[in-house]
């Protein structure tokens, strides 16, 4: 979705550089896969193909931090049974 970002801090053996991989467009996606000692993170578009990848060896990421879009608010959802009424 579109505001999915991933941050990724890499040990550079002197200091650390951090990275960001983002959902630029709307459809599109963030993924993160450990694979083999290698993390992949990509940006999807809605039909599954890749846009873009970056790949980082696993022993070397500090951390990784997946940073979500915010949502939408629901204006038009209607209350479902049980819901109390907002006020």
């Amino acid at each position: 979705m579109k505001g999915d970002r991933v941050e990724i801090v890499v040990d550079t053996g002197g200091g650390t550089k951090t990275y960001e991989v983002a959902a630029t467009r709307a459809g599109r996606r963030v993924e993160v896969i450990n694979r083999r000692g290698v993390f992949e993170v990509t940006e999807v578009t809605r039909s599954g193909v890749a846009v873009r990848t970056a790949r980082f060896m696993a022993s070397r990421v500090l951390a990784l931090v997946e940073h979500p879009a915010a949502r939408r608010p629901e204006r038009y959802r209607r209350p479902a049974a049980g819901d109390s009424p907002v006020e």
